[in-house]
């Protein structure tokens, strides 16, 4: 009995650090996970929160594309706001702030109103002289199609064969196109409707935009209005300034495409200007486009080589706004590679089509503006460390997660 209480008494005054360190021996606390290798580990750790991430941005899009009506309508109600809101702020050093709202609104109702009064009115004007010149260039057209100058030859039997065939398939699909034409009109009208909400919503957004920002923190715990505020500030200096230097940039490639148009004599030069600056808030897609529809027009009424200058013409608008104008408009408020750009619009035009081709952009560079302001970062590697080469590890050998990888 003696030699057991001894015993007893012996164990009772093992250290908890021995007895820690022998239970772990006996029993590892992750059990087998112990066995994998911490590579392994991590990149299962990472794996299952980007699962969790993609299933969130799911969700979102899900969303979505149930109330598009309103998020489209939210989204040109921002871009609405961010163009006019200088417009307000300089109306309101001298007036009351809602007075100040009327009169930018009214502003920039008037400026689209009368861009699209003047284009009407130039294509109404000019109708005549353009059906005459295209029709000459459509014969000018055939006849270098026909004169055998191209590797291959297009004769006239085969161009007016492809013209009835195309009148008869218009004829054998009358009846869906009629009921696509039908259904866009539904489209029609929530356009507008969108466009409604966005105008009204606008309206409040420049009125009482920073009352209704400080009412949404105030909702929240005291402990996250600092993040919402620092997210939030960071994301609408992005969305402005990109929303804002979009449309400086687009007016001046308009601008520089009229000029060159009523240099070059070019018929419609106003209406194919004014493709150009919308063509210019399609990243990527839009400036082409409107290239290639200048140039067919120029190729149609005055020939190939006033359609060849269109083009080279536009290129060059085109490397002055990727280079000068968009460094020099644009700042440092939005700064993404190209290659996220083109990626960006080519998700957003699988996706979204051409609303997404659109709003692509400025939402990934809202969303990089938030997270590089939350972040914390580590210290940067310099271009040589991050691409010097690293000794191979031989075989059996461990690597210590804290010990840092020798290089040669």
């Amino acid at each position: 009995m003696s030699d057991a209480a001894g015993d007893r008494s012996t164990r009772q005054y093992v250290s908890p650090a021995a007895r820690k360190v022998a239970g772990a021996r006996r029993n590892p606390p992750y059990g087998n996970e112990q066995t994998a290798p911490q590579w392994l580990r991590s990149l299962a750790g990472i794996s299952w929160r980007l699962i969790i991430v993609v299933i969130a941005i799911c969700i979102v899009f899900y969303a979505v594309w149930h109330v598009l009506l309103l998020f489209v309508a939210l989204f040109l109600a921002c871009v609405f706001t961010a163009v006019l809101r200088p417009v307000v702020d300089f109306f309101s050093k001298g007036m009351p702030r809602g007075l100040a709202t009327g009169l930018g609104m009214l502003s920039g109702i008037v400026f689209f109103l009368g861009l699209l009064t003047y284009v009407g009115y130039s294509i109404i004007d000019q109708w005549d002289d353009l059906s005459k010149q295209f029709s000459t260039g459509i014969n000018q057209i055939t006849d270098f199609l026909e004169s055998g100058k191209l590797p291959f030859t297009i004769t006239n039997d085969q161009i007016v064969k492809w013209i009835d065939s195309g009148q008869q398939w218009l004829q054998d699909h009358a009846g869906e196109l009629a009921t696509q034409a039908a259904a866009r009109a539904g489209s029609v009208v929530e356009i507008f409707t969108a466009l409604a909400l966005a105008i009204f919503c606008t309206v409040f957004f420049l009125a009482r935009g920073k009352e209704m920002w400080t009412w949404f923190l105030n909702q929240l715990p005291e402990r996250a209005r600092e993040t919402w505020k620092v997210a939030g500030g960071a994301g609408w200096y992005t969305f402005s300034g990109y929303t804002r230097g979009t449309v400086l940039i687009a007016l001046t490639d308009g601008a520089l495409a009229f000029i060159l148009l009523l240099v070059l004599q070019v018929p419609l030069a106003a209406p194919l200007a004014v493709l150009v600056f919308i063509g210019a808030f399609i990243p990527l897609v839009g400036a082409p486009t409107a290239m290639v529809v200048a140039m067919i027009v120029a190729l149609a009424a005055n020939g190939l080589w006033s359609a060849l200058f269109v083009g080279l013409g536009i290129a060059a608008i085109g490397q002055l706004e990727g280079h000068i104008f968009q460094p020099f408009i644009m700042g440092k408020q939005v700064s993404i590679h190209p290659v996220v750009i083109a990626l960006a619009v080519t998700a957003g035009t699988l996706t979204g089509g051409l609303l997404g081709a659109v709003i692509a952009v400025p939402l990934v560079a809202v969303f990089w503006a938030i997270f590089s302001r939350l972040r914390t970062m580590d210290p940067p590697m310099t271009a040589d460390e991050a691409t010097d080469d690293v000794e191979p590890v031989e075989d059996g050998e461990q690597i210590d997660d804290d010990e840092p990888v020798k290089q040669k």
